[in-house]
């Protein structure tokens, strides 16, 4: 089991920036991808961007592709989302999400084990 815990989250202005930070405990943190999800009101849970285990190749959703960077610190581990030109339209709950040890990086909540609890993201235009 791995647990979770998301912290940065808060209320920004449009074009401001947030960093979140994802801190894990259990496993050993570099055998298993993380990513970051979104999930708006009425709103289905959003890849947001990923990381994978190991060096951490990043990934991306299009939507948030230039303005977000996802960034791994294995030997803190925590997982980062910058988030840069933030707009009305990323205002959700950010989730971060462990898959299994060894796994490829998948868009698809449905193939995290482990979640956070969530930090609000809220922009005001």
């Amino acid at each position: 089991q791995v647990q979770l815990e998301e912290s940065g989250g808060g209320l920004v202005q449009a074009g401001g920036s947030l960093r979140l930070s994802c801190a894990a405990s259990g496993r050993t943190f570099s055998t298993y991808p993380i990513a970051w999800f979104r999930q708006a009101p009425e709103k289905g849970r959003e890849f947001v961007g990923a990381s994978t285990w190991g060096p951490g190749r990043t990934y991306y959703a299009d939507s948030v592709r230039g303005r977000f960077t996802v960034s791994r610190d294995n030997a803190r581990n925590t997982v980062y989302l910058q988030m840069n030109s933030l707009k009305p339209e990323d205002t959700a709950v950010y989730y971060c999400a462990a898959g299994r040890d060894y796994s490829g990086t998948s868009f698809d909540p449905r193939d995290y084990q482990n979640w956070g609890q969530g930090t609000q993201v809220t922009v005001s235009s």
